[in-house]
């Protein structure tokens, strides 16, 4: 039995960290070399310890390390000393806090799941319901760059028993159409999620998708292909294209989800705590599987903190066909240990409390509240 009063946060820490990319990373919206991320450590009054992470994308959610950093403060004292077990109103008070810090209720929100999930001595994708634990088979990102530079890496990736692509576009039409076609002649065997993180316009989108379809290259889907604040556009394309559309960008929210539903402007929906926060982004998993909308789980440029905890949602939640949960291989370490594992292309569940996951080094300063 677990005495309530054990579940009371007594401090919760936070300290900046620096994650080098083997190689950088870039999209349409930016680019990165390194991930200026955050790790949280939330302490119960037991004694008990969860882990989380902020993984800013500046040009992608607005927020950097510096700005992250400077709101954890006072989004950890609004939830300081409550109790882990009312954790849906924790995630909602932290809402309100940080609205327009995603990141940073993430990174609070993994912590306290974490920690109570460790204290029930269940992993966290039991607390979802574990509809789906199974060994599950992620996409690998090729971003944009030179064709011969990006069939190379494809090669690499092939090798290690990788058969989906998520091939990064947006720039400019037409080297993107010749550079998925590179990778498609010289892996025939593969198939391909295309995402141009917002960098087409309405009538680029569908000229991309025309040449696509002519090549017959096998896109299982299109994401997020024109500005997230352009549903209208977004949904042109939908009604346009024989490939299915997802949302990336432009779910930020559970009402952004809503108003896309209505606007009947996409196939698939992409969740990702980072944007969302964990609790909102299975509120707006579970409004998609409602509306039958398929369901697609990625990330930020994370470790396996944040990424382990999406793949909890996948493994209890279920019903999520698109697993783009390979940011971690791109990193050049791993700063945890435990947890889920990689083995090529095939992601396998733990069966450890919480996370599974414990720091591989102690930080050498800290933002401690409480």
């Amino acid at each position: 039995m677990i005495k309530s009063e054990a579940l009371g946060i007594a401090t919760i820490e936070a300290w900046p960290v620096q994650l080098p990319l083997n190689a950088p990373f870039v999209v349409a919206s930016g680019s990165m070399s390194v991930a200026h991320n955050i790790f949280i450590r939330l302490t119960l009054k037991s004694g008990t310890c969860g882990y989380g992470e902020m993984a800013p994308f500046p040009d992608v959610s607005g927020e950097d390390q510096v700005a992250c950093l400077a709101a954890f403060p006072a989004a950890a004292r609004c939830i300081l000393g409550q109790s882990v077990w009312n954790w849906r109103k924790l995630a909602h008070q932290l809402a309100e806090v940080s609205r327009e810090m995603p990141s940073v209720r993430c990174g609070l929100e993994t912590a306290l799941l974490d920690a109570l999930c460790r204290e029930m001595d269940v992993p966290m994708w039991a607390l979802w319901g574990g509809a789906d634990v199974r060994i599950r088979e992620t996409d690998i990102t090729l971003p944009i760059g030179e064709t011969e530079q990006v069939v190379c890496k494809a090669k690499e990736w092939f090798s290690q028993g990788f058969r989906v692509f998520k091939v990064k576009v947006g720039q400019e039409v037409d080297a993107d159409i010749r550079r998925i076609e590179a990778v498609y002649r010289a892996f025939p065997e593969a198939s391909f999620v295309v995402d141009a993180n917002q960098g087409f316009t309405v009538s680029e989108a569908l000229q991309f998708i025309e040449s696509l379809r002519r090549l017959g290259i096998p896109v299982l889907l299109l994401e997020q292909p024109v500005h997230r604040d352009n549903r209208e556009g977004l949904a042109s394309v939908h009604r346009n294209s024989p490939f299915p559309i997802a949302a990336d960008e432009s779910v930020r929210s559970l009402q952004d989800a809503e108003l896309l539903i209505r606007e009947k402007a996409v196939d698939v929906m992409n969740i990702k705590i980072t944007k969302c926060g964990v609790v909102e982004s299975g509120e707006i998993a579970r409004l998609a599987k409602s509306y039958a909308l398929k369901l697609m789980i990625g990330g930020m440029v994370e470790s396996r903190v944040a990424m382990g905890c999406s793949f909890s949602l996948a493994l209890g939640l279920g019903g999520f066909e698109f697993l783009d949960l390979d940011m971690p291989l791109l990193l050049s370490r791993d700063p945890v240990q435990g947890g889920y594992a990689y083995q090529g292309s095939a992601l396998r569940p733990w069966e450890e409390s919480g996370l599974g996951m414990e720091m591989g080094e102690e930080p050498l300063s800290v933002i401690a509240v409480g």
